[in-house]
């Protein structure tokens, strides 16, 4: 089993998809990291767990030190799903979906539908994976190719306020920050959410960080 911790820097094999990022953006990802109510779970390019969320954390009843460095595949079942080739090819893509079962800190399999996106996030080239629907009853969701949310489709306003609502902001604050009615913003919010297919806000800020919206 491995238990080495997760490298420093980012690995010099893989390419960086993203590039540079803009300043200040690592602290805002770190913001909306922590106080999403979507689990969420960062891995580095040997699918070491570097870091999860308080989400995730509630969501399969581990505590940080449990995961945090771990292998990844320790936690799904009948894992690794990915051989070490077609991770690789998942990775170059950038951008991709699944659906596996993980299993809780009770034992018991979560299935989850899952985004994943390369990152670089602190100077750390990762993965983020996202949970955009879990169950505990097993229940296996019909499989679709996933949608491609172009930024464009949403107006610069959507695009404000979804990002603020990833960060955790919420209809008042963001109302009163842009000195607009809370009638308003709800507005945008249903807009924004029929554009890219979100069920929920939380579906909506689950996607926006899949999909690359929260990124400036």
């Amino acid at each position: 089993m491995n238990s080495r911790a997760p490298p420093q820097g980012r690995d010099s094999t893989t390419p960086d998809p993203r590039g540079s990022q803009k300043a200040g953006l690592s602290d805002l990802f770190s913001a909306a990291f922590r106080q999403s109510r979507n689990a969420m779970v960062l891995v580095d390019a040997d699918r070491l767990i570097v870091d999860v969320n308080g989400a995730h954390l509630k969501l399969y009843g581990y505590e940080r030190e449990q995961l945090i460095g771990r292998p990844l595949r320790e936690y799904v079942v009948d894992g690794p799903v990915l051989s070490a080739e077609e991770w690789r090819a998942q990775l170059a893509q950038g951008r991709f979906t699944g659906e596996n079962e993980l299993r809780a800190a009770d034992g018991s399999p979560v299935v989850v539908q899952w985004a994943a996106t390369t990152e670089v996030v602190t100077g750390r080239y990762l993965v983020l994976f996202v949970a955009l629907a879990t169950s505990r009853w097993g229940v296996r969701w019909r499989r679709s190719e996933p949608t491609k949310t172009d930024p464009g489709e949403l107006s610069d306003r959507e695009l404000e306020i979804v990002r603020m609502v990833a960060f955790g902001s919420t209809g008042p604050e963001i109302a009163d920050e842009l000195q607009i009615s809370h009638h308003t913003v709800r507005t945008h919010v249903r807009n924004a959410m029929s554009k890219v297919g979100a069920r929920s806000r939380a579906h909506l800020v689950a996607k926006a960080f899949a999909d690359g919206l929260v990124l400036p």
